[in-house]
């Protein structure tokens, strides 16, 4: 059974930094892209960034973070995380990490969410003063 867990979502004021974690179990890490999305209140699903398996070497970022978050994968943990720094109130959403074995391989960026096949259950990030 797949499953992918996010953790170290939280509260934290405008500049400032959050690290979030995505476990994954079940899977053998190093063959899959890691993707990382967000959906804000009322808002739909928007993708963040991504990382491609290990052989491919490639990230994206949405342009609206890029320059401020940075994806990076543990294969031996299995995990990946996403650093984001410089936060920003429009960056408040519940964040998603989600693996699939083919997309953000080909420098097409996450190609949006809905063909990842696995998901995490989200952890809720808040920017605030």
């Amino acid at each position: 059974q797949v499953q992918l867990v996010e953790l170290g979502g939280g509260l934290v004021q405008p500049g400032g930094s959050l690290r979030l974690s995505c476990a994954a179990s079940g899977i053998t890490l190093e063959h899959y892209s890691i993707g990382w999305f967000r959906q804000a209140p009322g808002k739909e699903r928007e993708d963040v960034s991504c990382i491609s398996s290990t052989s491919h070497s490639y990230t994206y970022y949405a342009p609206s973070v890029s320059g401020r978050f940075t994806i990076s994968r543990d294969d031996a943990k299995s995990t990946a995380f996403l650093q984001m720094a410089n936060l920003k109130p429009e960056d408040t959403a519940v964040y998603y990490c989600a693996a699939d074995l083919f997309l953000c391989n080909s420098g097409r960026g996450t190609e949006g969410s809905s063909r990842w096949d696995y998901w995490g259950q989200g952890t809720q990030v808040t920017v605030s003063s």
